[in-house]
């Protein structure tokens, strides 16, 4: 079952017409930024189940707000003094001589379990904002 949702580009032309552009995208933050969190909590709970030296939980770091094409956006990436960013591709597919690491897949685990939640913190992030 598939669904076409139509009228989206005309819903959010009223929206800024009504609200103005500064109060849309004050809106469109905060909901970003509560599901950033969301997610970020998911991705630590995956991480924290096999850590060693805790290095990659740590790092996992919540940009600021960026616009990448037009579209607001918000990175979660590793930043810090271990440098983590650089192996956590490793620990999330596998390599040759270690094709199942203890964190592969988390990543994706995490993606998939918080999407419900994140869902629902956006909408109620924007119902507010409205």
């Amino acid at each position: 079952m598939s669904v076409k949702v139509r009228g989206e580009a005309q819903l959010i032309a009223e929206l800024e017409k009504r609200l103005g552009k500064s109060a849309m995208n004050r809106i469109s933050d905060d909901a970003l930024k509560k599901g950033a969190n969301v997610f970020v909590k998911e991705l630590q709970r995956q991480f924290s189940s096999w850590k060693d030296t805790g290095a990659s939980y740590d790092e996992i770091t919540v940009s600021d707000i960026i616009v990448v094409n037009g579209v607001r956006t918000i990175k979660i990436h590793w930043r810090g003094p271990d440098n983590r960013y650089r192996i956590i591709h490793l620990n999330e597919w596998g390599t040759v001589k270690n094709p199942n690491p203890a964190g592969k897949g988390a990543v994706a685990r995490a993606m998939r379990n918080a999407q419900n939640e994140y869902r629902r913190v956006i909408k109620e992030a924007v119902r507010r904002g409205i």
